[in-house]
């Protein structure tokens, strides 16, 4: 939400000050051309009043109406320095407080200077400013709320598309984003829509995602199901062999077959969503006393602090084993279970987990590691699977000082009505 809601604003704050930088070399330019021609325009008023004053000022003559001073003390510095050089000129100045346009020429060694008042020119300067002000800041917010209003629906959609990625990383693979294509899919590529091919991307690979999935999942199931009657069969037969190292050898086989067999059978059940969890109240320090003392595998048992929890005793008891049964398998010991509140904490003294399995968690048929040994990988697939049933909420990670560990944290709180 927070990144969206920035590329909102950024669109927003970017077309607004690029429209405001544009404003301000328009408002610039406007401004010199015109005041250049308003000021033009006085400048050749008074610069014809000046010739009229030099013309009577030869012929000896009144100036008429012209407003006329000889070596006036008011005249500019500059525009006196400009006629005692024999030139004539005209800049803004001031005369009785005032501000005119003077105008000057050389008149027998002398200055002779006219002016015309400038106060109305100044007013028009300044509603040409305020207008061009007014007409940036108006153009400015209405380009704003433009880009906003765009900047926004593009948003919008991309939070659509991606909380749909987060509920497919989550495992809902059901989940869509649901842009309605476009009616004319031939057009050119620069003219589509990149929001709604990137929507319709992610759809395609959640479908794909999806179909291959239900592919492993049936795969997998088919296989346990296929195997479970032969391997009955085969632990049965070989229940007949006579006793020594061969029918050892068999059994040993063959039940580890069967425990993959089985562990597969799970993992289908799990991947269907068809599980169901049996919850009650439970003490969780008598429960994990109990679990572990039922592997048969050592183990040090501590309760810092007992909890009542909500959960299936016998899908805890099954998380447990898997994950006490990957310590002794993968890690070294002394291996510690520990119970604080509602939160169970698995630890062996090994290698600890890999990189891999601590980013993206377990997955099937790979040990990650060579470090934690060899397995079909599934202790801990089951482990994570039957943990999602109960809403426990499970995490791997090292210990600083070396070893795997593993969190669970148990859910408190009431019972549903009618359990």
């Amino acid at each position: 939400m927070r990144v969206t809601s920035s590329l909102r604003w950024k669109i927003a704050l970017t077309t607004t000050a690029v429209c405001c930088a544009v404003a301000a070399a328009l408002g610039i330019l406007v401004h010199n051309v015109v005041a250049r021609q308003i000021v033009g325009e006085v400048r050749k008023d008074v610069d014809r009043d000046l010739d009229h004053a030099l013309g009577h000022y030869q012929y000896g003559t009144a100036h008429g109406d012209v407003n006329v001073a000889m070596d006036s003390p008011e005249l500019p510095g500059p525009l006196r320095d400009l006629v005692s050089r024999g030139l004539t000129g005209s800049m803004v100045g001031t005369h009785a407080g005032k501000p005119v346009m003077w105008a000057a020429g050389p008149a027998d060694h002398r200055s002779l200077a006219v002016w015309l008042p400038y106060e109305n020119t100044r007013a028009r300067l300044r509603d040409m400013d305020t207008a061009i002000l007014a007409s940036s800041v108006l153009a400015a917010g209405v380009v704003a709320l433009a880009g906003l209003f765009l900047a926004n629906r593009i948003s919008r959609r991309l939070r659509t598309a991606a909380a749909v990625a987060r509920r497919i990383s989550a495992g809902d693979l059901d989940a869509r984003v649901g842009f309605p294509a476009d009616e004319d899919d031939r057009r050119p590529a620069r003219s589509r829509d990149e929001v709604r091919d990137v929507a319709q991307a992610l759809d395609s690979m959640a479908a794909s995602l999806q179909g291959r999935l239900e592919a492993e999942k049936r795969f997998t199931a088919d296989v346990a199901h296929e195997l479970r009657t032969p391997l009955t069969g085969s632990l049965a037969a070989a229940a007949l062999l006579p006793e020594g190292r061969p029918k050892e050898m068999i059994n040993d086989r063959l039940k580890a077959l069967h425990l993959l067999t089985e562990d597969l059978l799970e993992i289908s059940r799990l991947d269907s969503g068809v599980e169901q969890a049996d919850v009650s109240r439970v003490e969780l320090g008598r429960a994990v006393e109990r679990a572990v003392a039922g592997t048969r595998l050592a183990a040090t048992v501590r309760v810092v602090r007992d909890a009542v929890v909500l959960t299936d005793r016998r899908r805890l008891d099954r998380i447990l084993a898997n994950l006490l049964v990957n310590a002794h398998k993968h890690g070294q010991p002394p291996i510690e279970v520990s119970v604080a509140g509602p939160v169970v904490t698995v630890r062996d003294h090994g290698p600890g987990y890999p990189p891999e399995l601590i980013e993206q968690g377990p997955r099937r048929f790979r040990t990650g590691d060579p470090g934690r040994g060899r397995g079909h990988g599934l202790g801990l697939t089951i482990a994570v699977g039957q943990a999602a049933v109960l809403e426990i909420s499970i995490g791997f990670s090292n210990a600083p000082d070396g070893g795997a560990v593993t969190t669970l944290r148990l859910p408190v709180g009431r019972l549903p009505e009618g359990s």
